[in-house]
């Protein structure tokens, strides 16, 4: 059974960007004791990942590569916002220890409500600077793996956009 619309596919992968040397380097793996499942056009991940698998089978494997643009974009500097230190102080006055170390993911809700998270960018003395790029933003892509399974989706699957059992949603 190919991978396509209305399949949930069952994957393993290598999650690789180029580093500070022009090399690439690992930076998330789904193996077998934990692989990525997912419902064909549903994956939350760039449209091209799942161009590149369409047609795929199980036991085929895959190596691709995703340029900035058709990952998760290019890095944008609008995207970098300026909140006043005074946001990140508790009940004390104080900035809890640690909380603004750069590289920190922080959660924010958006001015819709949504929930958004930011990466501490830069902290300077009365202003830190939050990235809300995606943290692959401005990267190229490397996956290498393997198909484990196709198989066609459930009707419930289908309906509710998400896989459903092992490896998926479970409801109550």
């Amino acid at each position: 059974m190919q991978i396509s619309e209305k399949k949930v596919v069952t994957l393993t992968y290598e999650l690789y960007v180029i580093g500070e040397e022009d090399e690439f380097e690992i930076v998330e793996v789904a193996g077998e004791d934990n692989p990525m499942v997912f419902l064909f056009g549903h994956s939350g991940l760039p449209v091209d990942f799942e161009k590149n698998l369409e047609g795929l089978k199980e036991e085929d494997d895959f190596d691709f590569i995703l340029e900035p643009q058709a990952g998760f974009g290019e890095f944008s500097e609008e995207d970098i916002a300026d909140f006043p230190m005074d946001m990140f102080k508790i009940e004390e006055g104080e900035v809890p220890a640690d909380l603004l170390e750069i590289g920190n993911f922080i959660p924010f809700t958006n001015d819709d409500g949504s929930q958004i998270t930011g990466r501490v960018y830069e902290v300077l003395a009365d202003t830190v600077r939050i990235d809300f790029n995606h943290p692959l933003a401005g990267k190229s892509l490397k996956f290498e793996g393997d198909i484990l399974n196709v198989r066609e989706a459930t009707q419930d699957e289908l309906d509710h956009g998400h896989v459903h059992g092992e490896g998926g949603v479970q409801h109550d």
